[in-house]
């Protein structure tokens, strides 16, 4: 059994400061993908993952502060690729890699389009190119885990306003329709397979208090999308809300292999 956990932690010390290696310890997953950790590894103790047999990966961005992925491993990877090669999705620290011996897992974080018309043709540009090297990929990775950050919502029970979020970033039309062209190439969300219901949401947002997230006023924009060779392969896949480091909570994965 393989567990892996995607958290977008918006800011790795400021997780560490809510007590995240004591949750990290007790939830003990075999791979932990991270989103947004806004740091570099060396401005993290690192030795409080390797006391929990972690061996850690990262790919920051240009820009300090700001996005960055990483990947802890109890397993030593065969591989890990860092970055894709696309110098623009790159450049802002966007996508790692880890390759085992019968899967892949990337953990990956989409753009966000909220901050204006600039920054979601930015996401429009990154879903298109992001889709082009997946395609190319899983001709050679047919096994392959992509977890993390989609900063959309797929449907509309995905998110607790569909109808007042019609025309906001992260539920438009044009990225709910690119998600569905993303799973019909060849994925599945690996949440939607073992639940069907509504309100399970992934990301409360902070700028109208607390009082969001107590009353579940939220979106499900994490995602732990698994290739269909994999199907016969899944276990188990849940939401972790009661994780509370973060605007965002973890996902969980377990597969049998």
């Amino acid at each position: 059994m393989t567990k892996i956990i995607s958290y977008n932690v918006n800011g790795l010390r400021a997780a560490i400061k809510k007590d995240f290696i004591q949750w990290l310890k007790a939830a003990n997953p075999d791979i932990l993908c991270l989103q947004e950790t806004k740091a570099t590894p060396e401005q993290i103790d690192l030795t409080l993952f390797e006391a929990l047999g972690y061996k850690n990966y990262w790919v920051n961005a240009q820009k300090k502060g700001y996005s960055g992925v990483a990947i802890f491993s109890k397993k030593e990877p065969l591989h890990v690729e860092y970055g894709c090669g696309i110098k623009e999705i790159d450049d802002e620290g966007r996508i790692i890699r880890a390759d085992y011996k019968n899967f892949s897992v990337m953990s990956a974080y989409f753009p966000s389009g909220t901050s204006g018309d600039i920054r979601q043709e930015v996401k429009f540009r990154f879903l298109s190119k992001f889709q082009n090297y997946i395609n190319l990929l899983k001709k050679k990775i047919p096994n392959l885990v992509i977890v993390g950050d989609y900063n959309i919502c797929h449907k509309p029970i995905d998110i607790h306003n569909p109808v007042g979020n019609a025309k906001s970033s992260g539920f438009l039309p044009e990225e709910r329709v690119w998600v569905e062209k993303f799973i019909q190439s060849g994925f599945l969300d690996s949440f939607r397979f073992f639940n069907k219901d509504a309100h399970h949401y992934t990301w409360w947002s902070q700028r109208f208090g607390p009082s969001i997230r107590e009353r579940n006023l939220g979106w499900r924009i994490d995602y732990q999308m698994v290739s269909l060779p994999l199907e016969k392969h899944l276990s188990h896949a849940a939401i972790l809300p009661e994780a509370r480091h973060s605007d965002h909570c973890p996902t969980l994965l377990e597969l049998n292999i």
